[in-house]
């Protein structure tokens, strides 16, 4: 490793250190159980009041695609409030296997409100239900049928209403909203989205429910705002009696994630250098000239237009059982190989497979989905990927191999002169990629809603990954090697984010 590199990922530990320190100075404390309930064998976090002598309790719901880990800060601020605050990972998502559906999901919730009352672990006169999103759906469905002091929407998915075609909500059907119920949306919310929520308290006429919106703030970043807190803390302290005048949780954690995090993505890059580059042979003819922009972009903008469609027949790969998931591996399995179809004579050039090369790049990336999977699992959202999940990787990952082959035979060897519009001309394909998968959403209702409200994740991963598989391709100078890391890479994130069915 020349001085550069050395110096490149020496920046990378004080910064993880720095987040480890961070995180210590605010840990999130909380034990875990087992709720069998109804089958569901939910893994609950059970945060326990900052006295010690809980005045009440609340049973706080993640999202979809979300976990128990990412609902800490308001865990804690009710903690605070000397609640006993249950956090349950639902079906399908984190520490609960599957399988998931909405159903399910709400299915389960009212098992464990069910058995929590039997064991007396809650009152349900001094009990709040609480949730995020779909969470805060969930929240109010069980809120209308099992007697709760009440309930707390924060941003809830919304549910039997004109204002967004049926295909995109998760519940098809409409919930009268509980008594004492307060919902709050985010000003950065789709209009639509805080219309619903508006709407619903609107329909509760007897003046027992507030409705707010929390300025400044975006559906997930409700989560970590003190304003809502605020909210939250007060609609305690109404209901339950509990003591409003408490301190808020700092956010020392959230900005020790945020720190370590960047401090593994600095290390990563001479970890992937080392790692890529130390086979000796190098697949010189390989390297294969870019296809022009001019030919390339509408190619993958046809493909994929053309494959959104063809998937309204039908999405072929069900059998992986992830939710959604498993439309967007259809996506990229058929994108990719209709691609390769149509580029195949540049295909025939960069046949040659080094086999060094890519086991090598196999390894680096199993070992970085590992690195980032315990640094997220042990901070802020459990991503340490379970043996269900483990299992479909083969399938994820050869679904998605397709078109990162697709993809970099497109985008020709990389070399130092023309890497930045090598990325830029890699993203312009993904986001072509999300235009059509948006258009399927809600020109041809296909359905899948996730792809809507992950989006900014998936704009993240697409960008770190790409410039990662930069470094794979410019150290290997091997087509395949670069694609199977990508592809790797893609279907862990897919796994972690996903929930199983």
């Amino acid at each position: 490793m020349n001085r550069r590199k050395l110096i490149h990922g020496i920046a990378g530990i004080p910064l993880l250190l720095g987040g480890i320190a961070l995180i210590r100075m605010q840990p999130y404390r909380a034990h875990s159980v087992l709720a069998s309930a109804g089958g569901c064998q939910m893994s609950v976090d059970v945060v326990e009041p900052s006295s010690g002598d809980a005045q009440g309790f609340v049973v706080l719901l993640h999202g979809i695609s979300a976990t128990k880990r990412i609902m800490w800060y308001v865990a804690q601020g009710f903690a605070n409030q000397n609640l006993r605050v249950f956090v349950p990972d639902l079906p399908g998502h984190g520490r609960t296997p599957g399988p998931f559906t909405p159903e399910r999901a709400e299915e389960c919730t009212e098992a464990l409100v069910q058995e929590l009352m039997q064991r007396r672990a809650i009152v349900p006169e001094k009990t709040i239900l609480a949730g995020h999103s779909m969470g805060g759906a969930l929240a109010v469905r069980v809120g209308a049928r099992v007697p709760v002091a009440g309930v707390i929407a924060i941003s809830p998915a919304p549910m039997g209403t004109q204002r967004l075609s049926p295909e995109i909500q998760l519940f098809r059907d409409s919930t009268p909203l509980p008594a004492n119920s307060l919902v709050l949306s985010a000003a950065w919310e789709p209009a639509s989205v805080r219309g619903y929520a508006e709407d619903l308290v609107r329909s509760r006429s007897d003046g027992t429910s507030e409705y707010a919106v929390i300025t400044r703030a975006t559906h997930v970043s409700l989560l970590f705002d003190s304003a809502t807190l605020s909210h939250d803390a007060r609609w305690a302290a109404h209901l339950l009696h509990a003591d409003n005048n408490v301190p808020f949780p700092s956010h020392l954690a959230l900005y020790g994630f945020l720190l370590g995090t960047v401090g593994l993505v600095v290390l990563a890059g001479p970890f992937l250098v080392e790692a890529a580059g130390g086979q000796q042979e190098v697949e010189i003819a390989e390297e294969t000239p870019a296809v022009r922009p001019a030919v390339a972009l509408p190619q993958v903008a046809l493909v994929s237009v053309l494959t959104v469609i063809a998937l309204r027949l039908g999405v072929p790969l069900r059998f992986v059982h992830v939710f959604q998931g498993d439309y967007l591996a259809s996506f990229f399995l058929f994108g990719g190989l209709a691609l390769l179809a149509w580029n195949w004579k540049i295909l025939r050039v960069s046949r040659k497979i080094a086999v060094g090369h890519i086991l090598a790049t196999a390894v680096a990336a199993i070992v970085l989905i590992l690195l980032f999977g315990a640094w997220l699992d042990l901070t802020f959202y459990e991503a340490w990927l379970t043996i269900p999940r483990w299992l479909r990787m083969p399938g994820m990952f050869l679904a998605f191999l397709p078109w990162h082959l697709a993809e970099e035979i497109l985008l020709g060897g990389e070399n130092s002169a023309n890497r930045w519009v090598r990325t830029a001309k890699a993203l312009a394909f993904r986001a072509l990629v999300w235009l059509a998968l948006m258009g399927g959403v809600f020109l041809l209702h296909t359905g899948e809603i996730l792809m809507v409200l992950l989006s900014v994740y998936f704009g993240l991963i697409f960008v770190l990954q790409r410039l990662a598989v930069n470094v794979v391709r410019r150290e290997t100078r091997s087509v395949g090697a670069a694609a199977v890391f990508g592809a790797i890479l893609l279907a862990g994130f897919c796994l972690v984010i996903f929930p199983v069915t």
